[in-house]
């Protein structure tokens, strides 16, 4: 009788054991998703390098933006690779990526273009459409856009 009761302790310890270590399991790889950098989450750099491609795509010729003769100015200046390059590091940079975006300050690199709040919010908008034609998740698109409107201060001009 004693080693039946002995037999079942061990079973139910067993079941325990391994119901305890399943849900560490768990809880390790939900930890290790939320402690993803967000560069990661996105895929590495190839994912964001095609975005990135998209977005200038798109934002290059767009009749909103370039109805600002600064911004037309510098689109006919500034080859697209270029900036798809170098927009392609910062997001890298910034997403906690393994890249370092080495181009000029947002206000600097601005700061002449005159960028006004609804074209900021053209550029927003069609950044939008562009991750979510590629299906980026929505707590990625946020945390994407957090970025990108924590440089607003340096890039759209003062009324």
């Amino acid at each position: 009788m004693f080693t039946r009761s002995l037999n079942h302790f061990y079973a139910l310890a067993l079941i325990t054991f391994a119901l305890f270590g399943y849900h560490t399991v768990l809880a390790q790889d939900t930890t290790e998703q939320t402690q993803q950098s967000l560069y990661l989450r996105l895929g590495g750099l190839a994912p964001i390098s095609v975005v990135v491609n998209d977005f200038i795509d798109i934002l290059v010729p767009d009749a909103v933006l370039n109805a600002n003769p600064a911004i037309d100015a510098a689109r006919k200046r500034v080859p697209p690779a270029y900036l798809k390059y170098h927009v392609t590091a910062m997001v890298c940079q910034a997403s906690g990526g393994p890249c370092l975006y080495q181009g000029r300050g947002m206000k600097e690199a601005h700061i002449s273009l005159n960028i006004t709040e609804l074209e900021w919010n053209r550029m927003t908008t069609l950044f939008k459409e562009v991750l979510a034609q590629h299906k980026v998740p929505e707590k990625e698109t946020q945390e994407l856009l957090e970025i990108i409107g924590s440089t607003k201060a340096d890039i759209v001009a003062a009324p």
